[in-house]
């Protein structure tokens, strides 16, 4: 048999049923204890002079006279025999308790420091040197009574799968859950994605469900809502700071791995999972979120709960919470999604969609906020619109404004705008452009640009003439007057100019006397 041991309370026990007179062994029977065990306790009351009687000390008075006659009791345990070695370890234990539990206190100390003691001999150290200090530390502090329509708690949850026929395979299914706190009335939407989309507009569904809107949010740290966890400043997803503005309600975040902040919708996936998903043979997820809305109506709102003295959860938000929550807005919320788009070398960047965007190149390399709705999508830097767009499911959005002039030039250059510098240029370059751009404009398109950046190199003159000679021979391409250009054969077929008749005294000396004897003389 394992060595028991004794308290002060299993002392007194034994004092008292000596006081009340009863022998030796039968207090031995009565508390299961050895009558040699009696005997060692009693011995001191018998040698301080008590005897038994009426006039015996109280129970109390016994525990007083047991600290100063046994002093290695406690009031929790006897002192163990590893006492000695967690002793030096005592004020070292009392700071940790400040801030971690019994358990996580022998975890490090053990690891860090060579604590060679058990679990079990640790706690009862602590519990018989350090008790309030692992109390204070393990203590916890009940949920104060929420008020009507001051509070909604809120989470995912996993449901099950069900087979998909149309993509002939399983797919997984989560719940969306918020449950009003005051009335445990809830809102279940089944979905198959949690993405911030998503997030946002089962929020707004949940508040059309119930005609109404709570004070406050208390939702999971997933980041779908909460980009950085943080008790005192938390910093909200841009999407779901929006919901919260235009319903006018506050979003207060759990805490992290502290489920006990929102008990009452943590209590719910278990039965929710049971009651409304679990063996049932679901077509589609079409099915399953029209069910789930018919389920927290029906069923669940209607279910006798114990926490409301046996209530049903929707008869107590009609009668009290509907009253005193926060009335829809009058404007319907505009879903939209917020991502952080870095712009590509080639000024595009990519909101949450499909397609791509142009921005002003000098944001090159930056990380802007994106939000897309379901008409815009919106560019900022430091909360200052950059650019905005209609949206598109797919493809490029491009401004060639957005680019530098000299780059974007060519791609600026339309037929109209081709056909005005050609008449900058001269009159034979207009002729060969609209030659070009009468027929099938655009696939011409590129070798009239061609010609036009020709001048940049050979000048305005010698390009009108030679479209004139690409003319004359029929064959008006931009390889043809390339060709001409290099070969610098532009006045070819010009007529030869006719000298014109000058006096010879205008031509000097030589010229005038004819020869050079006559230069000489």
């Amino acid at each position: 048999m394992a060595r028991r041991s004794f308290t002060v309370i299993d002392v007194v026990e034994i004092l008292v049923q000596f006081s009340a007179g009863r022998s030796k062994a039968e207090i031995g029977r009565s508390l299961d204890i050895d009558r040699g065990t009696v005997r060692k306790y009693t011995a001191r009351a018998e040698a301080e002079g008590f005897k038994p009687g009426p006039d015996g000390p109280t129970r109390s008075e016994w525990a007083a006279l047991c600290r100063g006659w046994f002093p290695e009791l406690s009031d929790a345990r006897a002192r163990s025999l590893t006492h000695p070695v967690v002793a030096p370890f005592h004020e070292t234990i009392k700071e940790m308790l400040k801030t971690n539990t019994v358990t996580t206190v022998h975890q490090r100390l053990r690891d860090e420091r060579g604590l060679a003691v058990s679990l079990t001999s640790f706690r009862r150290y602590v519990w018989a040197e350090l008790a309030e200090d692992a109390k204070r530390a393990e203590a916890t502090v009940p949920r104060p009574d929420v008020e009507p329509g001051d509070e909604a708690q809120i989470d995912y949850g996993y449901l099950g799968r069900y087979y998909d026929k149309a993509l002939e395979r399983w797919r997984k299914v989560w719940a969306f859950v918020l449950v009003l706190a005051y009335s445990r009335h809830m809102y279940v939407k089944p979905v198959i994605s949690m993405d911030q989309r998503h997030w946002t507009a089962c929020h707004v569904r949940a508040f059309e469900f119930f005609g109404a809107v709570p004070r406050r949010l208390v939702c999971d740290n997933l980041a779908n809502g909460v980009l950085k966890a943080d008790i005192y400043d938390p910093r909200l997803n841009r999407s779901y700071a929006e919901l919260a503005e235009h319903y006018g309600c506050l979003i207060d975040p759990a805490r992290r791995q502290k489920p006990k902040d929102k008990p009452r919708v943590e209590r719910q996936m278990p039965y929710i999972r049971d009651s409304f998903y679990a063996g049932r043979d679901w077509s589609g997820i079409g099915e399953q979120v029209e069910s789930a809305e018919s389920w927290c109506l029906e069923i669940a709102g209607l279910r006798q709960h114990r926490s409301l003295d046996g209530a049903a959860p929707l008869s107590l938000y009609k009668a009290v919470e509907k009253e005193a929550m926060l009335g829809l807005p009058r404007d319907p919320f505009e879903l939209a999604s917020w991502s952080r788009p870095t712009v590509g070398p080639d000024c595009l960047a990519k909101a949450t969609g499909k397609a791509l965007y142009s921005v002003p190149f000098r944001y090159i390399g930056e990380v802007l906020d994106a939000r897309e709705s379901s008409h815009r999508v919106e560019f900022f830097r430091s909360g200052e619109l950059v650019k905005s767009w209609e949206r598109v499911e797919s493809g490029r959005q491009v401004d060639w404004s957005d680019y530098p002039e000299e780059k974007a030039a060519f791609f600026m250059q339309t037929p109209q705008w081709c056909l005005r510098r050609a008449g900058e240029l001269g009159t034979h370059v207009h002729e060969l452009a609209a030659t070009l751009l009468s027929e099938q404009a655009m696939y011409n398109l590129r070798s009239v640009q061609g010609v036009l950046r020709l001048a940049e190199r050979h000048g305005a003159e010698r390009l009108d003439l030679a479209c004139r000679r690409a003319i004359e021979v029929g064959d008006p391409r931009y390889r043809t007057v390339k060709g001409i250009l290099l070969a610098g054969t532009e006045h070819d077929g010009e007529p030869e100019q006719a000298v014109p008749d000058v006096p010879a005294h205008l031509h000097g000396q030589q010229a005038l006397l004819g020869t050079d004897e006559a230069l000489e003389s």
